[in-house]
């Protein structure tokens, strides 16, 4: 499509101001532009249809499946964004006096309550602006902690090979030392291999439970207490809380202190679909390391980002959390589990799944067999999805299985649409058969085809040339 300045045209216009009636007023010359604004010219009706047609040029979770795994691209109900549109709420600035902000107050306090109970934590704080700045919030609790008892040889992080690339890129930005340590067959944490990595240097743990290849872990409990009897701290990534909220709490597990993806879990759009939150909990040892904001907590300390955060976020969250209340939250994981497990039902007769046993929210495909047998790749395949009007799955991630592709169903889709996803995978894989080469050259009735990714990657195209 073209872009909105291309469809510019001279004296087209959609605004009609009224008449000035008051006293016309110029500014100075040293502030008014040398020459007018270059802004494209379009009327009302070239306008709605320009972003009508950008609509259709988006695939979201409103347009069909969308099993992006590891990340709950989950349907959100609208009365999240109905109540965070309030403009008693979108009118509030962060600066107005305390008397008038004391509504924004009550939602942060009660949604860190209702945080704090889901997760089994004891302090909260909302500044983080997503999950991996909530990573990077939770690994400097650790760091301060142990900063803070002198106890400066502790300089390693431990993280699995199945965690999500964030977390060690998180660890390396706080200054600690990345351990990677190899997962046990079953696709769970290698206890020896963690025992091996442990020692007086070890800083802490970070770990998803259920993991990056949708099982839960059965020796967490065993797995904490390992870290601490080492000095060590135990942070939980949030990313996959959808499958155990309301069942299931992180403190519970042993772990001191945790990153909430509110934008996976609890109703913000995720994406691009507008900013997320990566709330942080902690334990109540840890609760005095949490960032303070001196205008809105009084007092001084770390700070990562400005005020309370995306708050309109929260606000969502909140409401997802007071909607559903205390028997849908379990209610709605319990889905997403199920869910996942009747998905992969009826796909491992198609493809074989990484590890054949229940899983929780998410399962990983492993595509090994079927490229050896065709040439067809998982990637291939995933472009192939496209033609059948869904999105494609994780590709390659994780690391650990190769030829991977990661399905994640969440709970708000359908049976009925289970079992076409389920078909469409069969379809595919008779193409594949079939016809390798139109699954090397898919998708082929997306707007835009299989680009040079590489390329792309290296010399990316910023701007336009008009």
């Amino acid at each position: 499509m073209k872009l909105v300045f291309e469809k510019s045209m001279p004296g087209h216009a959609s605004v009609i101001l009224p008449p000035l009636d008051v006293e016309k007023k110029a500014l100075p010359e040293n502030l008014s532009r040398g020459r007018l604004p270059r802004l494209p010219e379009l009327s009302e009706t070239e306008v709605s249809r320009h972003y009508t047609e950008l609509v259709h040029e988006v695939y979201g979770v409103n347009s069909g499946f969308y099993p992006l795994g590891s990340c709950t691209m989950k349907y959100n109900p609208r009365i999240d964004e109905e109540i965070a549109a309030l403009p008693s709420f979108t009118g509030i600035h962060p600066l107005a006096p305390q008397e008038a902000t004391e509504g924004c107050r009550k939602v942060l306090e009660e949604a860190a309550d209702l945080l704090e109970e889901i997760s089994g934590m004891d302090a909260m704080t909302f500044q983080p602006a997503a999950g991996a700045h909530g990573e990077f919030t939770g690994v400097l609790l650790i760091k301060q902690y142990h900063d803070a008892r002198g106890d400066e040889k502790r300089r390693k992080i431990i993280v699995p090979d199945s965690a999500h690339g964030t977390n060690p890129a998180t660890a390396a930005m706080c200054g600690y030392e990345v351990v990677n340590i190899a997962s046990a067959p079953d696709g769970c944490v290698d206890l020896d291999a963690l025992k091996a990595a442990l020692g007086e240097d070890t800083a802490g743990l970070m770990l998803t439970n259920p993991n990056t290849v949708g099982l839960f872990d059965p020796n967490i409990l065993e797995i904490t207490r390992l870290v601490h009897e080492a000095g060590g701290l135990c942070y939980y990534d949030g990313a996959n809380l959808n499958a155990i909220m309301g069942h299931v709490r992180p403190g519970d597990m042993g772990f001191d202190c945790v990153h909430m993806n509110l934008h996976k879990t609890f109703a913000t759009p995720h994406g691009g679909g507008g900013p997320g939150a990566g709330a942080v909990g902690c334990k109540a040892f840890l609760a005095p390391y949490l960032p303070k904001s001196a205008l809105m907590d009084g007092g001084e300390g770390i700070q990562v980002r400005g005020f309370a955060g995306n708050f309109l976020v929260v606000l969502k969250a909140l409401t997802y959390i007071l909607t559903l209340g205390k028997e849908g939250i379990p209610q709605a994981s319990e889905t997403a589990v199920l869910n996942a497990n009747y998905l992969m039902k009826g796909v491992k007769e198609v493809f074989t799944p990484a590890f054949d046993r229940i899983c929780m929210h998410e399962f990983v495909l492993d595509l090994s067999d079927y490229k050896k047998a065709t040439g067809v790749s998982a990637l291939d395949v995933a472009k192939r999805l496209i033609d059948y009007g869904i999105h494609p799955p994780t590709m390659y991630f994780p690391l650990i299985v190769h030829e991977a592709l990661m399905l994640e169903p969440t709970e708000t889709e359908s049976r009925e649409t289970l079992d076409q996803v389920a078909e469409i995978f069969r379809k595919v894989k008779e193409d594949g058969i079939r016809e390798p080469e139109l699954l090397h050259t898919a998708p082929h009735n997306a707007t835009i085809g299989r680009p040079d990714e590489v390329a792309a990657a290296r010399n990316p195209i910023l701007k336009a040339e008009l």
